[in-house]
């Protein structure tokens, strides 16, 4: 099932519901463009191979590519997302219940972009998703396990997979270079390491649109009454949508994500941060063919920490990664919450 545009447009200007629908899923939108894409060019900023405001434009084009392009390829990752929660039943307290969640995630995201915190937006939509499928469903039934076991899975392989890659990435690059004049190689290290950052952000778009147009479809449906589509074709016009508004988001800033992950976790020079690019892009190449949501801020950290550990142990600032850490853990359980809780008040109330 779908939506062609003329349908959507002809729909929100007739249901108030789906309006303040459309518009809380966008808002997340732009919030993810903000606060979690400028962790793709981090690196780039860091090492001084682009000045902060061409690196965050073009984070932004890529962003929109990364959506448009891997959701024509393989829209698994949106199918994850629409299946992972229950919001069947009744379509009114459903699609109460998931703008509660929307509204949750906003806050969080918010609030983490303050302190200057990488939190992972991914993690804060699934788990703001689950907590208010949780309140409107009284358990967890309102959870799928069989999905939401992916989400582990892309946990786990975000942290050991991203870690390992950066250490390997980096010391095959040191192999290769070795003998080489390191001032000759300054300029090609400079144009790979901008190679590496417009990966980071096409597969960021590639990975994170697809979480929130599953969303947005899941809001669509609900707010026509349709409670338990299972299937449906994300359209055209949605792609190009949810990759503007992120590439807005990104435009915006996101100075304090930059330094926290490119600047103070780990000090990089350009070898070290194409590295820390090329090893966290194909982690997420390989999730999204396969299918598994993992957090972009995941895989990037935590490949910056592989790349950091490969030269030693103590060039990586181990305060910063606790805080980050902290942060992590934090997320599922402190949004699910929010989500849970929001979710309550909003059935209350509407």
């Amino acid at each position: 099932m779908t939506i062609s545009f003329s349908e959507f447009l002809s729909q929100l200007i007739n249901n108030p519901a789906l309006l303040i629908t459309s518009i809380l899923t966008m808002g997340v939108i732009l919030v993810n463009g903000w606060t979690d894409a400028p962790n793709a060019i981090a690196t780039c900023v860091s090492t001084r191979s682009m000045s902060p405001r061409w690196a965050i434009l073009m984070a932004a084009v890529f962003n929109f590519l990364g959506v448009l392009v891997m959701t024509m390829v393989n829209a698994t990752v949106a199918q994850t997302i629409y299946n992972m929660v229950d919001f069947g039943g009744n379509p009114h307290d459903a699609l109460v219940a998931l703008c509660a969640a929307l509204f949750a995630i906003v806050i969080w995201a918010t609030a983490a972009w303050w302190f200057g915190i990488p939190t992972s937006e991914s993690h804060a939509l699934i788990a703001g998703i689950s907590g208010a499928a949780i309140a409107l469903q009284g358990g967890l039934a309102g959870i799928n396990g069989a999905e939401w076991v992916k989400v582990l899975y892309g946990l786990v392989l975000s942290t050991l997979l991203g870690f390992g890659m950066g250490w390997i990435v980096v010391k095959t690059t040191e192999a290769i270079f070795r003998s080489f004049d390191r001032r000759k190689t300054a300029g090609f290290f400079q144009g790979a390491q901008i190679s590496g950052g417009a990966a980071m952000a096409f597969m960021h778009g590639a990975q994170d649109g697809q979480k929130f147009m599953g969303v947005f479809m899941l809001g669509i449906f609900l707010s026509r009454g349709n409670a338990n589509i299972t299937n449906f074709n994300i359209p055209l016009w949605l792609m190009v949508l949810c990759s503007l508004i992120m590439g807005v988001g990104t435009s915006i800033g996101g100075y304090r994500i930059i330094k926290a992950v490119g600047m103070d976790m780990v000090k990089l020079e350009k070898y070290q941060g194409f590295s820390a690019d090329l090893a966290a892009a194909s982690c997420l190449l390989i999730s999204s063919l396969t299918g598994i949501p993992v957090s972009t801020t995941h895989t990037k950290t935590t490949s910056i920490m592989g790349v950091g550990a490969a030269r030693r142990v103590s060039s990586v600032n181990w305060g910063v990664v606790k805080e980050m850490v902290y942060t992590w853990i934090l997320t599922f359980p402190g949004c699910g919450l929010i989500g849970y809780l929001m979710a309550k008040l909003f059935m209350w109330v509407f």
